[in-house]
């Protein structure tokens, strides 16, 4: 028997939307203010996945300069009708305090791969948008109300309009079809038809420790909704850390031998209920009772292994975690912060066989950051560098840097002393708060700088040195349980990365060449 291993998609990749299109299958996850936006990866037999294509790559689809941390692009919706491929998304602009302003747009391709469209704009009322495709030809736009005003809940509904494809439009009126059940927070909405029901999945009680999948279903796609009585119909045993947590936000596929498998978001605590590698993607496989209820194989938990369908076995290659740089294009892993990768801040081939970016804002701008990124993705990681770079003032910094957003991070840095000339230093930002951690910063010799970092769980050791495997250990063990989603001033949802970056805060845009990259993993002894 085959089995699926969870997370089926480790690391920071929430929201999973899952779509079939003959025995091709596609989970489509959030990438928040992350460039390019929506990852979308492809499998043949629901075991093995492979990162595929971002379709939001152009300022013309998504601009995100000044978006705040954990904005842009919120739980994207994959579909696909009439030989046409649909994508639903959110530009989150705000979402701090009673307001939240979210733009949900429409792209179109005749390719999962592209080329994909410019955006429709559709409305701005909440977030969570997606498309449902009904068997008379019609197309609606479901999403999450929001309501700001103090008398009132700000989860205020699932609203339904229908979206004229010929007009490129939403018309015809609003209606609020499900307020939610007694688990509040009702949000990520999905309508699939079985068995002549209209059955509406929604996540419920915060995409946190309490998160769940409810289910309701209608004869009528406007309902009234009839709530499921055993909701919630997935959840997270909050007495058993050692199982899957966070589950929710479910999105349902059916295989061609008409099986039900859920993919829905989740996540590992490092240590102390705190997530470093953020909210991940799992599968669970699903079964329909006699009166018609969807429910969760050994549910409502979910599992770490679930059953595969009756597929043959198809692994996919995977991109090697080494890149020394020599391609002409970047590894599809690599993620930029806000903006795309443009020939003003980084190049291939500048310097032919070396990665070169030119020095951008500080750590904690939303705006031009020249940071290069790749998730964590696994507990026990070490990644290295060698980076060749000169600076002549102590606003210049490059190096190695372990990130979450603008409020927290750790950076091994190389920079200019005025005592000590070139040297190396370690930067902390923790929920916003700036500290040097070195009480001495090391003087570097003129050439290249190797760096490297070793991340144990929620614990972090850098080491650096001046000739190939010559390491010295750097400051102290760092704790980095705050590089969460669950160790903030206010929530957020995405997850560490590891990075490379150049700053230049004297606005001169010295560039800094980094030779190689390494991204090694250990073994996962524990989940």
């Amino acid at each position: 028997m085959t089995l699926i291993t969870n997370p089926v998609l480790p690391g920071y990749h929430p929201d999973p939307s899952i779509l079939r299109v003959g025995d091709d299958y596609y989970i489509a996850v959030s990438t928040f203010e992350w460039f390019p936006g929506v990852q979308i990866h492809h499998s043949k037999d629901l075991v093995h996945w492979q990162l595929l294509t971002y379709p939001l790559t152009r300022v013309s689809q998504l601009n995100m300069i000044g978006n705040i941390d954990s904005g842009g692009v919120w739980a994207p919706c994959l579909s696909h009708a009439d030989g046409v491929f649909y994508l639903i998304y959110t530009d989150v602009k705000s979402r701090e305090g009673a307001f939240k302003d979210t733009h949900n747009y429409l792209i179109i391709a005749d390719n999962i791969e592209g080329p994909w469209s410019d955006p429709v704009y559709l409305n701005s009322s909440g977030f969570d948008p997606s498309l449902f495709h009904d068997e008379d030809g019609s197309k609606w736009l479901l999403n999450m109300i929001w309501d700001f005003r103090k008398s009132k809940h700000p989860f205020a509904g699932i609203a339904l309009q229908r979206y004229d494809h010929d007009r490129k439009r939403l018309t015809g009126p609003v209606h609020n079809i499900f307020r939610g059940t007694e688990l509040g927070l009702t949000e990520a909405p999905h309508i699939y038809q079985h068995g002549g029901y209209y059955y509406l999945i929604t996540a419920e009680g915060g995409t946190e420790y309490n998160h769940a999948v409810t289910v309701a279903r209608s004869s009528s796609l406007s309902g009234p909704y009839e709530v499921d009585p055993e909701n919630p119909i997935l959840t997270s045993d909050r007495e058993d850390p050692s199982r899957l947590q966070k589950a929710g936000h479910g999105s349902l596929v059916t295989t061609q031998d008409g099986d039900w498998y859920m993919a829905h978001l989740c996540a590992r605590p490092a240590i102390d209920d705190k997530c470093i590698l953020g909210r991940e993607t799992a599968l669970q496989k699903c079964y329909w009772t006699e009166d018609g209820w969807l429910r969760i194989e050994n549910g409502p938990y979910p599992d770490w292994q679930v059953t595969a369908p009756n597929l043959a076995s198809h692994p996919l290659p995977q991109e090697d975690g080494h890149d020394d740089f020599s391609d002409s294009r970047l590894k599809l892993y690599w993620n930029s912060l806000r903006r795309p990768f443009t020939q003003d801040w980084i190049s291939l081939h500048e310097r032919p066989g070396f990665l070169r970016l030119k020095g951008g804002e500080s750590m904690q701008s939303t705006h031009r950051q020249s940071l290069l990124a790749r998730r964590l993705e696994h507990f026990h990681v070490e990644v290295e560098t060698e980076l060749e770079f000169s600076p002549e003032h102590f606003q210049q910094m490059a190096g190695l840097i372990i990130y979450y957003d603008t409020a927290d991070y750790v950076y091994l840095r190389v920079t200019h002393h005025e005592e000590l000339g070139k040297c190396l230093g370690i930067i902390e930002s923790r929920h916003g708060e700036y500290d040097e951690l070195l009480s001495e910063e090391i003087a570097l010799p003129a050439s290249s700088t190797f760096l490297k970092a070793k991340i144990d769980r929620e614990q972090l050791q850098f080491y650096y040195s001046t000739e190939p495997e010559q390491w010295q250990s750097v400051g102290d063990k760092i704790d980095i349980a705050h590089l969460s989603d669950d160790d903030a001033k206010y929530i957020r949802f995405t997850g560490t990365f590891t990075s490379l970056c150049v700053q230049d805060l004297s606005g001169q845009a010295l560039a800094g060449d980094f030779a190689y990259f390494d991204y090694r993993t250990g073994e996962d002894k524990d989940h």
